[in-house]
């Protein structure tokens, strides 16, 4: 036996399952997917139609909780996998996500559980989304970028390579973090270029746009572009980089 499928598994036609595969009770897969050498898919685990899974990825992964965890151990609905997506090698799907249809996570990228991903996103190699995020549609969440968790993304944002959010002011000291401890909002059509660095509960606003290298300390006022360590305004988006004018955003 060259792989490991529970009888309970539905698998509709056209799906082709590569070898030394294992997949768990009650998982349903839909048609016309690949689902290449060595990938694990958890029970449970719901994926449409004409879905690209690459080698040694994981879906449906079950949390590890640390025993100085500030998060809790509770029972995650089954990840679910809409119709066209693709997933690179060695992604980790945590248990609990939500993935619309053709969403792309590319190779090694990790998507913690409780997160919801819109359709027609990207998030690129090495990529991490932490758990109880919401990322909305056509985002591109760029290489080794990291998105900390409790962080809302909204439709059309682009994260460039590189960019850190964070969540806790207090670095893990005190109790008084638990207070305060909240992600970055990222509001439709914002920008963040690379290396950049968001502190916790910050607000990027309406196509608003952090240049490389920033340090972001406070909200990001709407349209406008910022820059340096601590970032402050440069100047205002220009109008031909709005949204609005790129014909594309719905």
């Amino acid at each position: 036996m060259t792989k490991s499928i529970h009888v309970s598994v539905k698998i509709e036609p056209d799906t082709e399952i590569g070898e030394f595969c294992v997949i768990e009770e009650g998982v349903q897969i839909g048609r016309n997917c690949r689902i290449s050498h060595h990938v694990v898919i958890h029970a449970g685990t719901v994926i449409g139609d004409e879905v690209r899974i690459d080698a040694f990825s994981v879906i449906g992964k079950r949390p590890m909780r640390a025993k100085r965890s500030i998060f809790k151990d509770q029972e995650l609905e089954p990840a679910r996998i809409g119709s066209h997506v693709m997933i690179g090698a060695q992604a980790v799907i945590y248990r609990g996500c939500t993935l619309d249809e053709h969403v792309l996570i590319a190779d090694g990228a990790a998507v913690r559980e409780q997160v919801t991903i819109g359709a027609y996103t990207i998030v690129g190699r090495n990529a991490t989304v932490e758990n109880l995020t919401t990322i909305g549609r056509k985002c591109k969440l760029e290489t080794n970028c990291y998105i900390t968790a409790y962080s809302t993304i909204e439709d059309f944002c682009f994260i460039a390579p590189g960019v850190h959010t964070t969540n806790d002011n207090y670095m893990g000291r005190t109790q008084e973090r638990f207070k305060h401890f909240k992600g970055v909002t990222v509001r439709r059509g914002g920008r963040i270029g690379g290396h950049s660095v968001i502190l916790p509960g910050k607000e990027i606003g309406a196509d608003a746009m952090v240049a490389a290298g920033s340090v972001v300390t406070r909200d990001v006022p709407p349209r406008t572009v910022v820059v340096g360590s601590p970032a402050h305004p440069l100047r205002a988006v220009p109008d031909e980089q709005l949204l609005e004018n790129q014909g594309w955003e719905e």
